[in-house]
């Protein structure tokens, strides 16, 4: 009796997916190494591809073999998941949406199927439906793993594109030696408040600044979380021996502040970026200077 025959006789559809993926487990590779998803990932070359179908087809296989066809969480799909992170990565940093990723990975079971079919032409049609279910249900519990961590790298793509975006929002500017200023525009949120309070604490210790200057002439408004925030960014700064100096607060800003009844007490405030650069200057012993009709005046 053929062995996969006998194979037929005994076990489950699943157990016998199982079997079969690993006995071709080569043909898979070498036809699933041409297909987009492998293909457009392993450009360096064929073998690397070819490689990568393999642990796939090894992974299908142990989960098969643990009857867990319908299980995303499977022990043998935890095997593969860095491998098909980095696969969805590249399909996302191309542009491809979960739609067009949910189809390449569905180009993969048709040449699985022909295989299968090949391999096991000589058992019962029902038991050969059986295992053809099995097997889809298997690929199908791939392409759901596959979406999940495509998703979970886009989540993580957007994250650090999302954080690049504040840091580039928040860029900090030294004015003169010793003074180093951070004009704020648009809306500032928790997040952003931390990066205002790491980005300008960094160029305190790079710059050597021993003036810092918040200038909010751009925020239309702040939430009491975030006016805290900034009261915790003036302390750093003192702590690290710079005196923080706030500009630019608008109306709404300042009632906000006082309804809050945080103590500013020990924060210098200047009406504008231009006041609070004078400050800063007066404090360093020098002066901003203009020609005056009558002669030179010190602002």
């Amino acid at each position: 009796m053929p062995e996969h025959e006998a194979e037929a006789q005994q076990g489950s559809p699943a157990r016998q997916v199982g079997v079969f993926l690993r006995r071709r487990r080569e043909q898979i590779a070498q036809r699933w190494a041409d297909e987009p998803l492998f293909r457009a990932v392993f450009t360096v070359s064929r073998d690397e591809a070819v490689e990568a179908g393999r642990s796939v087809a090894d992974a299908l296989a142990e989960v098969a073999a643990a009857e867990r066809v319908a299980d995303p969480e499977a022990t043998g799909f935890l095997l593969v998941r860095e491998q098909l992170a980095r696969m969805a990565a590249s399909r996302a940093r191309a542009g491809l949406g979960t739609a067009q990723v949910s189809r390449e990975v569905d180009a993969l079971r048709p040449p699985v199927v022909d295989l299968l079919v090949a391999d096991l032409a000589d058992v019962p049609p029902g038991r050969l439906r059986e295992c053809e279910s099995a097997l889809t249900v298997l690929l199908g519990t791939l392409r759901l793993v596959v979406l999940e961590t495509a998703l979970s790298e886009g989540e993580a793509l957007i994250d650090r594109q999302r954080l690049q975006l504040l840091e580039v929002a928040t860029p900090v500017i030294k004015l003169w030696d010793g003074i180093v200023a951070v004009p704020l525009i648009g809306t500032l949120d928790s997040a952003r408040s931390q990066v205002v309070m790491e980005t300008l604490l960094e160029a305190v210790v790079d710059q050597q600044a021993r003036y810092a200057i918040l200038d909010i002439t751009g925020v239309p408004t702040v939430d009491s979380l975030v006016a805290q925030h900034l009261m915790k960014t003036v302390a750093a700064a003192r702590l690290m021996g710079a005196e923080c100096v706030v500009s630019g607060i608008r109306p709404a800003i300042a009632q906000t502040i006082v309804h809050l009844g945080l103590d500013l007490g020990m924060v210098v405030t200047r009406a504008s970026l231009a006041d609070a650069l004078a400050h800063a200057l007066h404090r360093l012993g020098a002066d901003i200077v203009h020609a005056t009709p009558g002669g030179a005046g010190s602002r």
